[in-house]
């Protein structure tokens, strides 16, 4: 699972999803790729299930980019706790993305084949994804 080395505080705050995405909206590695059309947090269970069917399905043909990143640590309080007695523990990371941005890049496969993987990990994602062709490729 994806988690960063360290981090400069242990608990960031939960901070607010709007705006679309500045940076990272555009296909930069591959030929094909998944694309966020809503905000929201993607765990990196989540990442990592859906780059493993994508990896599986293309039978580890073509080359496959993660431009995502979880390093916001979401906390969590144990089970039947009383109010009170500050934040929880840190529990697991999530990658904010916001509307379009990239998740996952794909080149060397076939339009169908990377169709098809994507559509198998955006089920995985907690957002409604598209699947986009890098402007100016043939086939």
């Amino acid at each position: 699972m994806l988690s960063p080395k360290r981090t400069k505080y242990r608990k960031p705050h939960r901070g607010r999803l709007k705006g679309q995405a500045m940076r990272g909206n555009k296909i930069s590695f591959g030929d094909f790729g998944l694309q966020a059309l809503e905000p929201g947090w993607i765990t990196s269970r989540q990442i990592e299930a859906g780059r493993r069917a994508m990896s599986r399905y293309a039978r580890r043909g073509g080359k496959l980019w993660i431009r995502v990143f979880p390093d916001k640590s979401i906390t969590a309080r144990a089970a039947e706790t009383r109010m009170g007695a500050g934040k929880g523990a840190p529990d697991y990371w999530v990658a904010v993305v916001k509307p379009g941005k990239i998740l996952y890049e794909m080149r060397g496969v076939s339009e169908a084949v990377a169709r098809s993987s994507m559509r198998i990990a955006a089920y995985k994602m907690p957002v409604k994804t598209k699947f986009i062709i890098r402007e100016g490729f043939e086939a």
